[in-house]
């Protein structure tokens, strides 16, 4: 007998992983579920994600979301990557740039040619359109057209988290999703399988349902206080575990189109332009670092007068053991914590949500189907968590004990067979589930400072000189093709601008 199909979810927690998991489900399954979402205006959000990587461009898709109207109502600007300064070493800087880097030539792969060669044709960067793009500040859309080398641009957003959220909310309410305001004072399971029954209010109101969405953030009310998720901590690989955010004005270098993450004594500070504030952040380890004296690292970075109190967050690096435990899936804080250098938290929501459209449950609970989300889950998880190792790992600094730290930390297998077989010979494979590409692993392995010793012998069946001329084209065009493109803040202004100007925080 086929069990019944779900008829109702609750979503705890609103934020963005709330909204985003309520705007999902009432855009893919509305008028086949109900759905609920709790949360209380008295629990703040972490409001972490403000910067995003390009697959943000598939979800708001899929939600048939009009480009426009999201940033002016986000106060979005664009992003082609994300600048990496002090990393390697202290003055270094690099682009992590979204996109591939030149073309494959005769099925041998890029980065070996430009290694064979790369004293005659310059830098790596010079043959990846976002990252010259990003360094001269322009922007434009990519052009549909295959032949044109626009058309291999790739972009994603900075956007205010608090705004995204509340974008969201309207989008998934004007869906049928009903949002209730109330913080949970209690949990009821069910006697027979343990499974969740009812949420119970402060006010003594009870809502039941078939699936609940765990969306609480750090708290894990649900997947790990109600059903006991063991947390598998990963700080001994991370060992950041604080950050304090404040935004200021705009200034410095302005809109650019890019994050910029600058290596610091004992972490790192961010730097996210928006069309009405810039979001600044440093993210640090207490054992190399007070709270005092990392924000006043973060207050003396900032390009112009803040405009909110600090916000200082504690942290600890790692995941649930499983995401989903009977019929509760943990998506965005509750399901695990990455820190957010490589702009990964709302992907990992959007991931999150994805799995579960894909394998949406009856209420039967398929326990090879809910094993089969947590082992994706984990895999792709695992496979983030070894790319943020790389660049805490992949230093030659040694100039404070933080960095001398990570710089001789043991790291998972999984990543040093991965930097062993790169420093080799260039050699790269990916997972499936891989979140970065191979270009993305090959911008952070170069940028800091691991170049094979070698590069493919196949290489070597190619005429050098032909060569040579064959890469001095790609970047010139490359090249061109930025300068033709227009200033970033300008694109801005035509395409999206905010309508109306937000007023500062600070009363």
């Amino acid at each position: 007998m086929t069990p019944p199909p779900i008829r109702k979810v609750l979503v705890l927690g609103g934020g963005t992983a709330g909204w985003m998991t309520a705007a999902a489900l009432s855009k893919v399954l509305g008028g086949q579920i109900e759905v609920t979402l709790i949360e209380s205006e008295q629990i703040g959000t972490v409001g972490v994600g403000e910067a995003t990587i390009p697959p943000i461009l598939t979800f708001n898709a899929m939600l048939g979301i009009d480009e426009r109207a999201f940033m002016r109502a986000t106060r979005a600007t664009f992003k082609l990557g994300i600048e990496f300064r002090d990393w390697t070493r202290l003055g270094d800087r690099y682009m992590h740039p979204f996109g591939s880097f030149g073309l494959d030539i005769e099925a041998i792969k890029f980065h070996q040619v430009w290694r064979k060669v790369r004293d005659q044709v310059g830098p790596l960067e010079d043959f990846n359109l976002a990252a010259v793009a990003a360094r001269r500040n322009r922007f434009a859309l990519p052009d549909p057209d295959p032949a044109k080398v626009l058309s291999s641009l790739k972009y994603a957003f900075h956007f205010d988290a608090g705004l995204y959220a509340r974008f969201l909310r309207g989008f998934a309410e004007a869906r049928g999703a009903t949002r209730v305001e109330g913080k949970v004072a209690d949990v009821t399971l069910r006697g027979d399988d343990g499974f969740i029954q009812s949420l119970t209010l402060e006010d003594g109101r009870v809502f039941e349902a078939d699936l609940f969405i765990d969306c609480s953030g750090f708290r894990a009310l649900l997947i790990g206080q109600a059903l006991g998720g063991r947390y598998v901590d990963w700080s001994h690989w991370l060992p950041n575990d604080r950050a304090v955010a404040i935004p200021c004005d705009t200034g410095g270098d302005g809109l650019t189109p890019y994050t910029r993450a600058t290596a610091d004594k004992a972490g790192w500070r961010w730097r996210i332009p928006l069309q009405h504030r810039t979001g600044n952040g440093y993210v640090y380890s207490s054992a190399h670092l007070g709270d005092d004296a990392a924000l006043a690292a973060l207050i003396a970075g900032l390009d112009g007068p803040a405009r909110a109190e600090p916000n200082v967050l504690r942290f600890q690096a790692g995941r649930r053991d499983r995401a989903w435990i009977k019929n509760c899936v943990a998506i965005g804080l509750s399901s695990g914590f990455l820190e957010p250098l490589e702009s990964t938290s709302i992907h990992l929501i959007q991931a999150g949500i994805t799995k579960l459209l894909a394998l949406f449950p009856d209420k039967g609970f398929d326990p090879l189907e809910i094993d089969e989300y947590n082992r994706l889950t984990a895999q792709q998880v695992e496979l983030v968590r070894d790319f943020i190792i790389l660049h805490f790992k992949a230093t030659e600094r040694a100039d404070t004990p933080y960095w001398d730290h990570v710089r001789t930390m043991d790291v998972p297998d999984s990543l040093q067979r991965k930097i062993d077989l790169f420093a080799g010979r260039g050699r790269l494979f990916q997972s499936d589930y891989d979140l970065f590409a191979e270009p993305s692993w090959i911008a952070v392995l170069m940028g800091q400072g691991i170049v094979p010793r070698r590069y493919d012998a196949l290489v070597d069946s190619l005429p050098e000189a032909a060569l040579v001329q064959r890469l001095q084209r790609m970047s010139a065009l490359i090249g061109q093709t930025a300068q033709a493109m227009p200033d970033h803040a300008a694109f801005i202004a035509r395409y999206c601008a905010a309508e109306t100007v937000v007023a500062p925080i600070l009363a």
